[in-house]
């Protein structure tokens, strides 16, 4: 039984991980263009999976489809494919391979097909499944988030518990790289519950690797309130990245109270002083056009905007509403004439990065589309 992988630019870290889990089992993810006999697997995200839709109806062969747009819209994805993996998919996707090879019918938890679903009855260990073997990726550090952020689906999928690798798994494979990158909803709180930080347990996995480490940059960029003396003191002794990547969202603490992001405009204020003081470029992400903000609160987000771009650099987007969060099915609200103006000025200055107008291409290519 041949079972393949469609090539999805931004699903290669999802594709070294589950082939190397695939791989456990004896099935190997064959990478293809386009569906091809006996089954065809694909990872889908909420932007991408109306260009594939059909492409997977009209398949001569089984097909799988997962990842963050199956999870969120199991029902509307299993109208055009055979089965769908509702959630985590190291577990779930080579127990269904080995289901159909046996002659089963695919009705497994964690798989919805045929109008017939039962949750998933299991969560990933981490440890208990290879970072990534022959296809290498990024290694994923920790998994879930204790944050609602209302437009974010990673709680809603991997849960608000955070789950962690061990330190030696992380050295075994972080160290078969000439840098040592890896994947995590918040750097800083590895070992830790994702609220209260434990900077013993990330100068420990620091120090087991032997390679040049990055650590908050992408993929693996922190919370504001997480950047503090502890925290850069041991990347400015540990690690090679000179800049520091983490998220404001918005200038306006009404709105970062509403979303639930669990910061103030203060910590963002206090993350850049701390970086000035270790000579860190920060990086810092922001949401333009969110559903519920005022003028003044867009307002307050400009400011805000202006004042890290004379300190580092801005990361932009769009608002995008995403299935399965609180805030899924709202438009993104219009940007004022000085947003984008002033959006535009700091691009053509370098100091900007990212699209305030077109939503697609945080998805389509925004950095996470690219493993070295």
């Amino acid at each position: 039984m041949q079972v393949n992988w469609r090539h999805i630019h931004a699903a290669r870290n999802s594709y070294a991980v589950l082939y190397a889990a695939c791989e456990k089992e004896n099935f190997t993810l064959n990478p293809v263009d386009t569906s091809v006999d006996d089954i065809t697997c694909y990872s889908l995200n909420s932007l991408n999976a109306a260009r594939y839709r059909t492409e997977i109806a009209a398949a001569d062969c089984l097909t799988i489809a997962g990842g963050p747009h199956a999870t969120a819209c199991p029902q509307n994805v299993a109208e055009y494919t055979d089965y769908v993996i509702v959630g985590e998919g190291e577990f779930t996707l080579p127990r269904l391979l080995l289901d159909i090879r046996n002659g089963g019918d695919g009705k497994i938890p964690g798989v919805m097909t045929g109008g017939w679903y039962q949750p998933a009855d299991t969560s990933v260990r981490l440890d208990a499944y290879p970072a990534f073997s022959d296809m290498k990726g990024y290694v994923e550090i920790s998994r879930g988030c204790p944050f609602s952020c209302g437009y974010c689906q990673t709680p809603r999928i991997f849960g608000h518990c955070m789950r962690h690798r061990s330190v030696d798994a992380i050295a075994r494979y972080a160290n078969r790289h000439e840098q040592a990158r890896f994947v995590s909803p918040n750097a800083f709180a590895y070992g830790s519950d994702g609220i209260h930080p434990r900077w013993e347990k990330v100068e420990r996995l620091l120090k087991a690797c032997r390679n040049q480490i990055f650590l908050g940059t992408f993929p693996s960029e922190v919370r504001p309130e997480f950047v503090c003396p502890e925290s850069l003191s041991l990347v400015d002794r540990y690690c090679s990245n000179t800049k520091l990547h983490f998220g404001a969202q918005s200038g306006s603490d009404a709105v970062l109270t509403r979303l639930g992001r669990g910061h103030t405009v203060a910590d963002v204020l206090s993350a850049l002083d701390h970086c000035h003081d270790f000579s860190f470029e920060p990086v810092v992400d922001f949401i333009v056009g969110i559903p519920f903000e005022s003028d003044h609160d867009q307002r307050k987000t400009l400011e805000l905007i202006r004042t890290v771009a004379r300190r580092g650099t801005v990361h932009v987007h769009r608002f995008i509403s995403l299935p399965g969060t609180p805030l899924a099915d709202l438009p993104a609200r219009r940007l004022l004439p000085e947003t984008e103006k002033i959006c535009g000025n700091l691009a053509l200055t370098g100091k900007l990065t990212g699209s305030w107008t077109d939503p697609e291409i945080r998805f389509l290519r925004h950095p996470s589309n690219d493993i070295p």
